[in-house]
């Protein structure tokens, strides 16, 4: 089934424009948005399995519609499409509840590609953020475990290895290929660190290893 987005953009012709891309190259557009108030009241109608969200909406804040969009629909995924690379920017969208961050400089071909890794929950950035966010997010998480203190704790080594490849964006297949396993198992193995974690989605799993310093090289 094609992935349902929802695009939110204050500027008519860009919104419109990247609505009418994502159409033609399969994505199901259900629903687009000029500003905040309408992204958080239109959102929970159409239910949209992600929403490619601008951050600077005239007077409203992007921010504030993530913030909206999530607590009423813990399960859409939100992708962020911004004019703006600043480091503040990326690292306020995710606190906010985004799953990626790209900027507007991305080709058609990127930015759908990106929309159905997002559907899949997978965290997607462009080239040059990822390395920042995961700096920053070591860093807010303090000094690392004393010694002999397991950074994950109750995980087995191959469930460890699979949450870093998950931590670094890939998908289940990309992880399978590489482990010499199926895709199954990789997902079983996902699921297990889940259960064990206490977490409820690939989203607050890759935050958990970024902040335990897992998905960095």
């Amino acid at each position: 089934m094609s992935v349902t987005v929802m695009v939110v953009d204050d500027h008519p012709i860009w919104r419109e424009g990247v609505a009418r891309d994502l159409g033609e190259r399969g994505l199901d557009v259900v629903a687009t948005a000029p500003d905040a108030g309408a992204a958080v009241r239109i959102a929970p109608a159409v239910r949209p399995q992600v929403v490619l969200m601008d951050l600077n909406l005239g007077e409203t804040s992007g921010v504030d519609a993530i913030t909206g969009i999530v607590g009423k629909l813990p399960d859409t995924r939100i992708l962020v499409l911004s004019a703006s690379g600043e480091h503040a920017d990326v690292l306020e969208a995710l606190k906010a509840g985004a799953t990626g961050y790209l900027v507007k400089s991305a080709s058609v071909d990127e930015l759908v590609d990106a929309v159905q890794r997002t559907a899949e929950g997978v965290p997607v950035f462009t080239p040059g953020l990822a390395g920042l966010v995961l700096g920053e997010y070591r860093r807010l998480a303090g000094s690392p475990p004393s010694s002999g203190e397991p950074a994950v704790p109750a995980l087995t080594d191959r469930e460890t290895e699979v949450l870093r490849l998950v931590a670094k964006g890939l998908t289940a297949r990309q992880i399978g290929e590489r482990l010499v396993v199926s895709h199954r198992t990789v997902e079983s193995h996902v699921q297990n660190t889940l259960r064990k974690l206490q977490l409820h989605n690939r989203s607050q799993l890759v935050r958990y290893a970024i902040e335990q310093g897992l998905a960095e090289d």
